[in-house]
């Protein structure tokens, strides 16, 4: 059976870009008869909040998206140790004394604002006590030489992870596990076959795969989608203000919600009330829209770039 998650960070509440890729991952699993996994990101400490999981479960509820499975990234923590442990006995792992104003410094910024990482301390070794005696941040040796990698899409994802972005972070100074190194081995260990996502984490994927390669595990099949935007051109987030959840439901019915959203992603003409159900018997990914829309949102009413 083909597994899939949906795996939305709990750092603010939903907002329409987040229930779009919802919508699109259940109706992408939906339509295979996939097993769907909600898994709700919550390892940050100093973002994530338990009333924001709240918040997502009710939003996606209220949109009419059902799952199998539902689990807080949390309570992984022993997978995610038995990882760091087999990364070590490998001697992938180790630790970084590196400043992100030393970085910003030394090394060349990406496309995701992000600095990769020239290879500083890929040389030091963990101490005697191993890395749950560090209090640095640890990062993974990545293997060397370039990953050729498409998604369902036929996007290139290809790219030497190693080089750029460079070895990743897996556990942060503030010791949560990062955002790569959960992922995968939380996809692992759901037998995750299939991940559906947003285009702005589609740089992530060769680090990701790196990764599974080191730790032995399987490679889901990728696909990434377009992402709504908001008037400057960027990708409607929590960081830029999007409106959330609350504002939404005070302003549309499930229905209408979902209509607009699906009008924004090109499943509809027009943005008449429809539920996901009702979409799931026409959903084809070739029916969804290639490029990037505007979706703005005026105080009272989402308005999409084609009604404007």
């Amino acid at each position: 059976m083909q597994i899939a998650r949906f795996a939305p960070s709990t750092t603010g509440p939903p907002h329409p870009g987040t229930l779009l890729a919802a919508l699109l991952c259940w109706l992408d699993a939906r339509s295979r008869g996939a097993r769907l996994v909600l898994r709700l990101e919550d390892l940050d400490p100093d973002r994530c909040r338990p009333e924001w999981s709240d918040s997502m479960r009710e939003a996606l509820a209220w949109l009419g998206l059902d799952w199998d499975v539902t689990v807080a990234q949390g309570a992984l923590g022993d997978g995610h140790a038995a990882a760091l442990d087999r990364l070590a006995e490998a001697g992938r792992l180790y630790p970084c004394r590196c400043t992100r104003s030393e970085l910003r410094a030394g090394a060349q910024s990406q496309a995701d604002g992000e600095f990769a990482y020239p290879g500083t301390c890929r040389e030091r070794p963990l101490p005697r006590g191993g890395w749950r005696a560090v209090r640095e941040p640890l990062r993974a040796r990545l293997r060397e030489g370039r990953i050729a990698i498409a998604d369902e899409s036929g996007l290139d994802l290809s790219g030497d992870p190693s080089r750029e972005p460079g070895d990743p972070v897996v556990r942060r100074r503030d010791a949560a596990i990062a955002y790569h190194l959960a992922g995968v081995v939380d996809d692992a260990a759901a037998g995750v076959t299939r991940v559906v996502r947003g285009r702005d984490l589609a740089t992530t994927t060769a680090t990701q795969v790196a990764l599974q390669r080191l730790l032995g595990v399987p490679t889901p099949c990728y696909r990434h989608h377009l992402l709504l935007l908001e008037q400057r051109g960027k990708k409607l987030a929590k960081l830029h203000g999007a409106v959330g959840f609350e504002s939404l439901r005070g302003v549309y019915t499930a229905s209408a919600l979902c209509g607009v959203l699906a009008l924004a992603a090109g499943l509809r003409a027009t943005a008449e009330p429809v539920t996901p159900f009702q979409l799931l018997s026409e959903f084809e990914w070739s029916r969804v829209r290639a490029t990037d829309h505007l979706l703005h949102w005026t105080g009272s009413e989402l308005v999409s770039s084609s009604d404007s």
